[in-house]
């Protein structure tokens, strides 16, 4: 069965398996071979395990890690933050100022 879930962080995904299989921290730590402290940690984020450690408590239950990757959806295509890298220090300030005096404008707009 496959669970597409977006989760968080490490923390967040560890927690919500342990919870879907009803085990306690000490009872995945035994099956893991690791220690409850250890489990608690990385629930609490105290500690950021690795994909290797992330795997391993997962099989632990049963369960296998995937991770995928997506292209990023934003309002900018490739091409135009490459080209934004490319600025010189002197060009960024002034876009950054262009675009402060645009929302400024349009914040006066919606004003009226």
């Amino acid at each position: 069965m496959v669970y597409a879930k977006h989760v968080d962080s490490a923390a967040d995904l560890l927690r919500e398996v342990r919870s879907r299989h009803a085990l306690d921290q000490r009872t995945l730590a035994r099956r893991a071979r690791t220690s409850q402290t250890q489990i608690s940690r990385i629930e609490r984020e105290v500690v950021s395990p690795s994909v290797a450690t992330l795997a391993r408590l997962l099989t632990a239950m049963g369960e296998r890690l995937e991770l995928d990757s997506a292209a990023f959806e934003g309002n900018r295509s490739a091409g135009e933050v490459r080209a934004d890298a490319e600025l010189s220090m002197g060009e960024r300030v002034t876009q950054a100022a262009d675009v402060s005096h645009a929302l400024t404008s349009i914040a006066g707009a919606l004003q009226r």
